[in-house]
């Protein structure tokens, strides 16, 4: 028949039973414990992976060959779990490498006055990128991360620039702009402090703020207050100064420096008791909002109504020390 070429084409094996007095040997189970992964860092990020074992058991089948029975457990939660643990740990320290290259960017640019096309270019790019990361998406729900006094350390408002221009230097010159809040009150305060020579002053306005959504605030200024300057009461004085090159010996006229000095020092602590002058600022153009884009226990960027951005650095962060 035409078929029987067809089959002959294949080879074929005989198959011998094997004997019926012939016992399988049973080999002890093989366990291979694989422990578990407990990944922690200083960043407080921790995986857990629970142990599973595989187990092999050698046995002879009905054809005379080896099989081999395996118990694993699934590894796939495992991995998931592993992998966003790695994950979250490259965010945080991306958040931190950005935040530390932004303050290393606005070193020497005086709040923002000093800074050149390229720099703020560079400072929007990271500001963005922070802005991506923001590690509280809801900081109107955390109002104790809000609490405290920030330092201001950038802004692109214009309107501030006025007040940093270095013509009023070298006698008076912006020492610091802060801002307060205090989310108990519903209260902040903003504040520019001025420094000279001989004494330091400040002006501050006092605000009410309105929680609209999880970002945004209103703030509705009621006061400004200009503060009491508070005079140096102790004017060290040289023993010579130098004039066109020219050296005064100051000995002969000290005694009437030093009488100068004592009527400087309880003028300074007579105007330095006094309170500061507080006053209702008009209804006209004392409404804004903010918007907090990114905020964690050191670092706050906003945003305001004119499309200016503020970032700040809260007081006694090491972000200030550069």
């Amino acid at each position: 028949m035409a078929t029987v070429p067809l089959f002959s084409q294949f080879s074929c094996k005989t198959l011998i039973p094997s004997s019926s007095n012939a016992k399988p040997q049973s080999k002890a189970p093989i366990q291979v414990p694989v422990h578990s992964i407990n990944r922690r860092s200083e960043l407080g990020i921790s995986v857990h992976r629970p142990d599973f074992k595989v187990r092999a058991t050698d046995i002879d089948d009905e054809w005379g060959q080896d099989g081999v029975e395996r118990v694993i457990a699934s590894s796939s939660p495992v991995s998931v779990a592993e992998k966003e643990a790695d994950d979250a740990i490259e965010s945080v320290e991306e958040t931190e490498r950005l935040k530390r290259s932004l303050v290393d960017s606005l070193y020497g640019t005086d709040r923002g006055l000093n800074a050149s096309s390229d720099t703020r270019a560079e400072i929007s790019e990271l500001i963005t990128q922070l802005e991506s990361k923001n590690p509280t998406p809801a900081p109107n729900e955390a109002l104790f991360l809000l609490n405290g006094k920030w330092i201001l350390a950038y802004t692109s408002f214009v309107g501030l620039f006025p007040l940093l221009s270095r013509r009023i230097e070298p006698l008076v010159k912006v020492d610091e702009i802060s801002q307060t809040i205090d989310s108990d009150s519903f209260a902040v305060q903003n504040s520019v402090r001025f420094a000279g020579p001989f004494s330091t002053t400040s002006f501050s306005t006092n605000a009410k703020f309105e929680v609209r959504s999880p970002k945004r605030v209103q703030i509705k200024f009621e006061q400004g207050v200009i503060g009491t300057p508070q005079l140096t009461d102790s004017i060290e004085i040289p023993e010579f100064v130098e004039v066109l090159g020219q050296k005064i010996d100051l000995n002969p006229i000290k005694g009437l420096l030093t009488s100068v000095q004592d009527t400087a020092s309880s003028v300074a602590r007579t105007i330095s008791s006094q309170p500061p002058l507080k006053f209702s600022l008009p209804s006209d153009n004392t409404q804004s909002w903010l918007l907090t884009t990114y905020l964690d226990k050191d670092l706050r960027i906003s945003r305001g109504d004119g499309g200016s951005v503020f970032v700040l650095i809260k007081e006694g962060s090491s972000l200030l020390n550069p």
